[in-house]
């Protein structure tokens, strides 16, 4: 047991325990958001979807930094929103780990909403509209029709939002620092070990527990999509 823990030591563990409640709270959170914006542009007509578009997609083009800069900027201590939030209740999100959350949260949207939007258009909208001329609602539609059939596409986009939140690095840094035990998540802690002299060995442990983690990750969501994609088909 102590060699497990001293694999890494208490700072790396820290930082490892701290990146999977950053990613886990970061994909929980923006899963309903996404689901939405995603039905949103795949069955929807309207003025300004591309734009809508465009500024889903908007952290994955941008700078990492420069996000991180625009919410420090937006949700700091003295900033409006920042500020109105901490006198109003509480909330402080610079420099904690619910600024990481966040900000792991935004980077991870653009590929949770792309993952859940090619799922969403690869089902055949006669099938709804079949569903409807039978007196359903659009809710009774999307929760017996629709969901079941991109739940795979759901899970797929969970993990990708997920892994994408374990890596963020330049907008968390920027926004929340680097603070151990705090705001110190994997990356952040990897690059504090290669600053210091022989850090790397402590750097290349973390590297290859990200690489279990995420593959891990991976496997696990493979699993249940296909789980779910035979439960649909009646295998």
């Amino acid at each position: 047991m102590n060699a497990f823990v001293d694999f890494l030591g208490p700072d790396g563990w820290q930082a490892v325990g701290l990146s999977l409640r950053v990613s886990i709270w970061a994909t929980v959170l923006s899963l309903p958001l996404a689901l939405y914006v995603a039905y949103v542009l795949a069955r929807k007509e309207f003025w300004g979807k591309q734009l809508l578009n465009g500024i889903v997609h908007l952290p994955l083009i941008l700078p990492p930094v420069v996000t991180g800069y625009l919410l420090l900027m937006t949700f700091g201590r003295r900033a409006p929103i920042g500020a109105w939030l901490e006198q109003t209740f509480g909330i402080v999100l610079a420099f904690r780990w619910t600024g990481a959350a966040l900000a792991a949260a935004i980077m991870a949207f653009p590929l949770m909403v792309r993952a859940m939007r090619l799922a969403i258009e690869a089902v055949d909208p006669k099938l709804e509209q079949a569903a409807r001329t039978l007196g359903a609602s659009s809710a009774q539609v999307f929760l017996s029709v629709t969901f079941p059939l991109i739940l795979p596409g759901m899970i797929a986009g969970a993990v990708l939002g997920f892994a994408k939140a374990m890596g963020e690095f330049g907008a968390t840094i920027t926004f929340v620092s680097n603070i151990p035990g705090q705001t110190q998540t994997v990356p952040s802690a990897i690059y504090g070990f290669l600053q210091i002299p022989g850090g790397e060995s402590d750097a290349l442990k973390l590297v290859g527990l990200s690489v279990v983690l995420s593959l891990g990750a991976v496997l696990i969501a493979e699993v249940l999509a296909r789980r779910v994609a035979n439960r649909i088909s009646g295998q």
